[in-house]
């Protein structure tokens, strides 16, 4: 599993100045009461709203399994927010900052061909699995949108697997889907990239260093019908839909084992 990366310019649209002066990765997540997944009315929503842009490369051909799409677009948030220019005095610092301080959007975009490799011209990282490609990008305006990004479908995107997947890895985190949804996968690759999120506001800076160096590995399930109110009521960080497209407002996801990653093993380098 790679990420490849295209650096350059990027404005994200916003002169506003956050008050928030330490790193993505210095300050922790918030509370229950103030999560910017919650569908729960906050100070979030009178902040200036941005969203984090994800593209999947799905060409008509080769379309990727969904597992494989959906465990490369949670890593592809990780990868973001763990890049160097994503805090401190980075060129996507202040974007990141931004879209932190208000309620966490995310939206995928599904692109093929010239459309992926517009996408692909633009400043952002791409994150590869075993066959699938997404391009994570710094976050923008809710309504300013690159246009070669804006134009790109949003609805209908719907992969399979070809066959069950295995079980997930002992150790490393999992991020069970809600099963009874009949989200699209675009919509749960959003999902599991709000809990990707979550296990990350759960880490240390150690604990994030570790999983860095390991490939930010993970695994993406949906969780059995019988076990879904358990894992909601377990304590686990569960994110919470607001409602704005699909499905009602409600819990999606549920991060198990976040802390798991202080014991993987590096990635070895070439």
């Amino acid at each position: 599993m790679t990420s490849t990366e295209t650096t350059g310019p990027v404005d994200p649209g916003s002169s506003r100045t956050s008050d928030s002066s330490g790193a993505p990765g210095d300050r922790p997540g918030p509370t229950s009461a103030d999560s910017p997944f919650h569908h729960e009315e906050t100070d979030r929503d009178a902040a200036p709203q941005f969203v984090l842009p994800l593209v999947a490369r799905i060409e008509r051909a080769e379309p990727p399994a969904r597992t494989d799409a959906l465990e490369t677009a949670a890593r592809a948030v990780l990868v973001l927010l763990s890049d160097e220019r994503a805090h401190g005095t980075g060129e996507w610092a202040e974007a990141v900052r931004d879209w932190e301080d208000a309620r966490i959007r995310k939206v995928v975009r599904r692109a093929r061909g010239a459309e992926w490799r517009r996408a692909e011209a633009l400043p952002g990282i791409t994150v590869t699995g075993r066959h699938a490609e997404v391009r994570v990008f710094p976050p923008v305006p809710l309504d300013g949108w690159p246009k070669d990004l804006a134009r790109l479908q949003v609805s209908g995107t719907e992969l399979d697997d070809p066959e069950p997947p295995a079980a997930p890895a002992a150790d490393r985190p999992v991020l069970w889907l809600h099963p009874g949804l009949g989200m699209s996968t675009g919509k749960e690759m959003a999902q599991v990239g709000h809990g990707a999120q979550l296990a990350w506001w759960e880490l240390s800076d150690d604990e994030r260093a570790a999983w860095r160096a390991a490939g930010l590995p993970l695994s993406v399930r949906s969780a059995e019908p019988s076990a879904w109110e358990a894992l909601t009521r377990s304590g686990l960080p569960v994110v919470r839909d607001a409602g704005f497209t699909e499905i009602a407002p409600g819990p999606t996801v549920v991060v198990e084992g976040a802390h798991r990653v202080g014991s993987l093993p590096r990635v070895r380098q070439p």
